[in-house]
Order: C-alpha cells, then structure tokens, then sequence
C-alpha cells in the first residue's frame, strides 16, 4: 500500500470512529425523533445507549416538533439514531429528572446548547 492511502485510511477510520461517539439530542432538527423528543421535554432528559442525560427544554414539544417541520420543508435533511438508541435500560424509573444539564432553545445560534452549570 502506498504511503497516501494509508493515511486516508486512518483519516476515513478516525472519522468514524468520532462519528460512533456523538450522541444525539431527539429534539434537535437534524436528529428529531418524536417519541423520543417528547418524553425528553416531559422528563427532563434522554437516554442514549443506556445512559441518562439531563436536559432541561425551554419550550414544550410542539415547538420542536415545529423547528424540525421547518428544517425539512427547506431542504434540510434529517439523520435517525440508531434503532434503541434513547432506549430506557430494564430496572430504570421513567420520570428520571435531573435539575442541571443543558437549556436547549431554538434553532439556529439561539437553539445551541448551554450549559447550565457555573
């Protein structure tokens, strides 16, 4: 193999590997899932692959539900979790509230997380 395709290839597998690591907020345009987004606004947070991230939502479902309506009717395209992704591991409560975590607005500059903490 040739010096330049080995870097690609490590190039192309770093990528991927970062790509594997993200999570997804279900409220969030690009990444809007409706059963998942709604019970993230109504608990305070989602499950991703099996863990409990807070996140406090300072609008109610439908202005989610609104925003990614609006990202998709101009063009913008949307990309699915990973089937059970924001699925709630056996043995854990369904009201799991946290009072810190990220603020989540709207779209654009304004729908950029914030974090909470000082």
């Amino acid at each position: 193999m040739k010096k330049s395709s080995k870097v690609t290839l490590t190039v192309v597998a770093v990528v991927g590997l970062a790509g594997c690591s993200r999570r997804y907020d279900p409220c969030e345009a690009q990444y809007f899932d409706a059963g998942a987004c709604n019970n993230a606004v109504s608990s305070g947070g989602y499950y991703w692959h099996g863990s409990w991230y807070p996140m406090r939502y300072s609008h109610p479902y439908p202005y989610y539900y609104d925003s990614y309506r609006y990202h998709v009717s101009h063009g913008g395209m949307v990309r699915a979790a990973p089937s059970g992704a924001y699925s709630r591991p056996s043995g854990a409560s369904s009201g799991t509230s946290s009072p810190g975590g990220v603020v989540r607005g709207g779209f654009g500059s304004t729908g950029s997380g914030h974090s909470s903490g000082g």
